[in-house]
């Protein structure tokens, strides 16, 4: 599984703010629990996985970082944790499986990574976030245009509703391939906003620079 433009996006804009306690729900091989603990001073960092492999370099990868005190990998599904735990989250952040409907993968673990039929559906995602939120905790997650148009429509008719919005454009001129999107318990005016990632010629643009350059330094 290796490092995608959506993870490194969402871990980018998300906003820690004060949160204490933070889940990353899917975490594959830990990007955006890694980031999370970058983010934060002293913020403990749950990463929930599925497949057995990728927690276990999850695990790997948190024991190397400069963060591993604060890291735990949990190797489970989300599922089962929400009904297993008492914990609630100040912060929930999850770059989820989206290609609904698609060509299954080769590989299974993958295919797993990829799809949200079976494993974990937008009606299940919202309801586990639900069960696991804190009172004025927040949910962060990123979703191509259309799913994430579902997502959206579904979430906000089941308590939770967007503060946040922010429509990613993969190059100047194309229109919107992902949404970028925070939620909480409590209805307010959403703030939206685009963010392009690459100009005309292919470069970066200085907001993706901006955005990213604590992740990808000398970018």
């Amino acid at each position: 599984m290796k490092v995608g433009t959506d993870g490194v996006l969402l871990g980018a804009w998300v906003l820690v703010h004060q949160a204490r306690q933070i889940l990353d729900i899917g975490t594959g091989t830990g990007l955006i629990a890694l980031m999370m603990a970058q983010k934060s001073d002293d913020a403990t960092i749950d990463a929930i996985e599925i497949d057995e492999n990728a927690a276990l370099q999850a695990t790997e990868n948190f024991q190397m970082s400069d963060w591993s005190k604060r890291l735990h990998s949990i190797q489970t599904s989300i599922q089962s944790f929400s009904t297993s735990t008492s914990k609630k989250y100040d912060l929930i952040v999850s770059n989820p499986p989206y290609f609904m409907g698609a060509h299954p993968a080769p590989i299974e673990a993958r295919n797993v990574a990829r799809h949200m039929d079976e494993h974990l559906s937008i009606e299940e995602l919202v309801d586990c976030v639900k069960t696991l939120l804190a009172d004025g905790g927040r949910f962060c997650t990123i979703l191509p245009q259309v799913e994430g148009a579902r997502f959206l429509l579904y979430a906000k008719q089941n308590g939770l509703y967007p503060s946040r919005i922010t429509r990613v454009i993969t190059k100047t001129g194309k229109t919107e391939k992902r949404l970028l999107m925070e939620f909480s318990r409590t209805e307010k005016k959403t703030l939206e906003d685009d963010i392009i990632l690459q100009d005309e010629s292919g470069q970066y643009t200085t907001e993706y620079r901006e955005l990213t350059t604590e992740f990808y330094p000398g970018m």
